[in-house]
């Protein structure tokens, strides 16, 4: 059989309804974010302080998740294009549930060197499960509300990722002081498997029957608008990595309450503007969000005393918080609906890719040219994606690209 069509013809009415269909879905990748968020404060320190390795080994066990996201968001976004999201979405979930397993069993042994190993096994593990529950839930999603709400799916799943990263980590800290990591393992074991009862029980959108493009045919279709994500990434990258550090290098206090004003605007876009996308287009917002938010940069690399800086995060929160959904929704209509799942997650990794580079390069050039020179380049980065957004405008402005329900 193929998609079924009555997806969106059954897809509720009204603006809250809606909202509420999509909170109902991306709970999952809410889920596996706390999965995530959780031992996020607490392996670092417990590799290093219980099991006596190196900082180096520290790192490692937090990055591998991470590397693990990025490889795999191609392979979920074909799977999700092939199985249905919703089978997508619990594999990704038992693949949480079995990290859960792996930090269990890292409690539990005796073996620095195997609790070591089952920590990275449970890492590598995460970030698959994670890639599969993240792109399942924006495709389930937009199967249950229709095409016309693409833009609001990713704006929530978006929400519910940050949500669920801002309270995992200092729960997770509670959780360990209480019961140690034995405890914070049972916690994020309960909460996959929560889930997957969940999930089970639910109608499930079957997967199409059409012959999908190629993985290099979805890439080059896409390449242009994850190229322009990727861009408009690293002033978020920059923000959340190095706004402590420039704090630091001005000699002033308050580094901690410019990150809540650029985590507070970010989310706040998402829930005060739900429909720009869908009224003004994709490219439209997108070239708006990114002019925010390059202006947002210069404001930061130009910063005279504190609140000028506190300006400009905000800004750059509020800028980027757009950016990822309004071109999500254009990029995912550039191909096939048996090619939406490799479309959305080949552009998502462009993202994933972008604040994996922008770390280490920017603190390479910080060495050489300064903390605020890295936000002088970067929103000059940024400018280059606004134009790039503006051309794209231009050779689609005859094309139905949003706003439109046959997607």
């Amino acid at each position: 059989m193929p998609e079924q069509p009555a997806a969106e013809q059954n897809a509720p009415s009204g603006s809250l309804n809606i909202s509420l269909l999509i909170l109902s879905i991306v709970a999952y990748n809410f889920a596996s974010y706390l999965t995530i968020g959780l031992p996020l404060a607490v392996l670092p320190g417990w590799v290093h302080d219980q099991l006596g390795f190196s900082a180096f080994w520290a790192g490692v066990v937090i990055s591998l998740q991470y590397v693990a996201t990025l490889l795999s968001r191609p392979h979920a976004g074909r799977y999700a294009d092939l199985w249905g999201p919703k089978k997508v979405v619990v594999t990704g979930l038992v693949g949480c549930l079995i990290s859960g397993l792996c930090i269990l069993l890292a409690a539990l042994i005796a073996s620095p060197l195997w609790s070591l190993i089952l920590l990275c096994v449970g890492r590598l593990i995460l970030g698959v499960g994670q890639s599969f529950t993240g792109t399942g839930t924006s495709l389930w999603g937009v199967a249950r509300v229709g095409s016309l709400h693409i833009g609001r799916v990713i704006s929530w799943n978006g929400i519910v990722t940050y949500g669920a990263m801002a309270i995992g980590a200092p729960l997770g800290v509670v959780i360990f002081r209480a019961g140690g990591l034995l405890w914070l393992s049972l916690v994020i074991v309960a909460i996959c498997v929560v889930g997957i009862i969940c999930a089970v029980p639910r109608p499930a959108v079957k997967a199409s029957r059409a012959r999908p493009l190629p993985f290099r045919a979805v890439l080059g279709k896409i390449a242009g608008f994850g190229a322009i994500l990727a861009m408009g990434s690293a002033g978020f990258g920059v923000i959340a990595t190095f706004i402590t550090l420039f704090y630091q290098d001005k000699g002033w206090e308050g580094a901690a309450f410019a990150l809540s004003l650029f985590s507070g605007a970010f989310v706040g876009a998402r829930l005060l503007f739900p429909n720009a996308i869908n009224r003004h287009g994709g490219l439209r917002v997108a070239s708006v969000c990114l002019a925010v938010e390059a202006a947002g940069l210069f404001l930061v690399a130009a910063a005279g005393d504190p609140w000028m800086a506190k300006t400009g995060a905000f800004m750059t929160g509020a800028g980027f918080s757009l950016v990822f959904p309004a071109l999500g929704v254009v990029a995912v209509k550039v191909v096939p609906q048996q090619n939406q799942g490799s479309a959305l997650a080949t552009y998502t990794a462009f993202m994933d890719l972008s604040l994996g580079i922008t770390g280490p390069l920017a603190g390479f050039i910080m060495n050489y040219a300064g903390v605020s020179r890295v936000y002088l380049l970067t929103a000059l980065l940024v400018c280059v994606a606004f134009f790039c957004t503006l051309r794209l405008q231009r050779r689609q402005a005859s094309e139905p690209v949003t706003g439109d329900s046959s997607g």
